[in-house]
């Protein structure tokens, strides 16, 4: 009997989720392509733009303990430009889906670090394999997002540091990104951007909850959700999209320096 394709022998709701993710990495590589075009010659200066961030960060984890090129250092979704690219020059290593395209978009950035094209919720990497794990501002974007969660606390040495980031939002945003997911699924095909481009938009309580359940101990553990608030309360724009912001805060950023158990 000829063995069963995986696809094949997922369920309906697992297939959609792949499916959502597809689509979220097919905008995401859109966007940066149209980034790409506009920059044209530009690339020198989001090369610097993206050192001096990164050094900021890199500040943040060597509260914990010094980098040096000893340390094994990667970056779960390093992006066009992510933080790896000018934490670790040389010795650190960027995994995306997207890597391929993203080397040949942005050559002078990229060239700062090794990538690999994989998915988050498919390390190609052994237990315990680095130092530092990196993850900014993507798991928003996954298939499966708890699923990269995982990975990352899997491939992270005990003792070692993880730097994470990502969007939260109001929970009304959460409750809006499941039915827009359910009606991608059923085949309504109307997208709105917010959600097109995230496959969930997770609230505080549920990311900080998630982490308790994994083996880390959090160093440090904050949000902006306050004076994203008062900005976004404060805002004089009056369209539809900024009336929902005042009510409903959308895009905080929720920041976690934390070490493995």
């Amino acid at each position: 009997m000829a063995a069963e394709h995986p696809e094949q022998s997922a369920s309906w709701a697992e297939r959609k989720l792949d499916e959502r993710g597809r689509r979220a990495l097919e905008r995401q590589l859109d966007y940066q392509e149209e980034k790409a075009a506009v920059l044209a010659s530009g690339e020198d200066e989001l090369v610097r733009i993206n050192f001096v961030r990164s050094q900021m960060i890199r500040k943040k984890i060597e509260m914990i303990a010094p980098l040096n090129e000893n340390h094994k250092i990667l970056e779960v979704g390093s992006g066009a430009h992510g933080l790896v690219f000018g934490i670790a020059t040389g010795f650190g290593i960027g995994v995306d889906p997207l890597a391929v395209s993203y080397k040949r978009l942005f050559p002078k950035v990229q060239h700062n670090a090794r990538t690999i094209a994989a998915i988050g919720e498919e390390l190609p990497f052994a237990d315990a394999s680095f130092d530092v794990v990196l993850s900014d501002n993507v798991i928003d974007h996954a298939a499966r997002p708890f699923g990269v969660l995982d990975e990352i606390v899997r491939v992270l040495k005990p003792g070692g540091t993880l730097y994470f980031t990502v969007n939260v939002h109001h929970p009304f945003y959460e409750l809006a990104s499941r039915f827009h997911g359910l009606w991608n699924a059923l085949g309504i095909r109307y997208e709105l951007s917010a959600f097109a481009d995230h496959t969930v938009h997770l609230t505080e309580q549920r990311i900080s909850q998630q982490f308790a359940t994994l083996p880390v101990n959090p160093v440090e553990e904050s949000s902006n959700i306050s004076s994203i608030k008062n900005a976004q309360r404060r805002s004089r724009a009056w369209n539809a999209d900024a009336i929902l912001k005042k009510v409903f805060f959308k895009n905080a950023v929720y920041e976690l320096l934390a070490t493995k158990i």
